[in-house]
């Protein structure tokens, strides 16, 4: 005998066949311009430098911050910690990082780039703003800086959206939530 799957989604018939209008939703254009963005520097990384989108991601924020810890990636870029290990251990292998421990938690190590790091960074720093500066030249500077301002504002409610949407599905949706967060 067959066993029935549970039906997660109870939507009335009515609404069973409305769609999302991808030319309102937002997250759509935030998810195409990304992934877009993405694998067109990952392309150009990769064929000039040898460099994917992940270690340039990596190398942007151990210059900007000086040195860095696994977990601070995790936190500030999204990377899960298991391809942030992989990074790590990649650039170290290539010569790109050395690390220290944290002289306030001696457990903890800190990546920090490499002389031969420093300058690959600067390399592709000169490529990363050409590419940004291009993308966004249909837009005043005015725009520019509103737009920098409303990202930040949706960046940082991001942990708002996620509590409401474990709060909506909870209530509308009893029982299917599977995994512990």
């Amino acid at each position: 005998m067959a066993t029935r799957r549970k039906k997660i989604i109870e939507t009335p018939a009515e609404e069973a066949n409305v769609s999302i209008d991808l030319n309102r939703y937002a997250p759509a254009f935030f998810t195409w311009i990304a992934a877009k963005l993405s694998r067109g520097a990952s392309y150009h990384y990769l064929r000039a430098f040898d460099i994917g989108i992940e270690i340039w991601r990596c190398l942007v924020l151990i210059a900007a911050e000086g040195e860095v810890s696994a977990q601070r990636v995790t936190k500030v870029i999204g990377m899960d910690k298991a391809s942030v290990s992989r990074c790590f251990k990649s650039m170290a292998e290539r010569g790109l990082i050395e690390f220290a421990l944290d002289p306030a938690d001696g457990r903890l190590r800190l990546a920090r780039l490499t002389e031969k790091g420093q300058l690959l960074h600067g390399q592709i720093r000169h490529v990363a703003l050409e590419r940004e500066r291009v993308f966004l030249s249909v837009l005043t500077d005015d725009e520019h800086e509103v737009l920098l301002g409303l990202l930040r504002r949706l960046h940082e409610n991001l942990p708002e959206g996620e509590t409401a949407t474990e709060r909506y599905i909870t209530e509308r949706f009893p029982g299917v939530l599977k995994r512990a967060p």
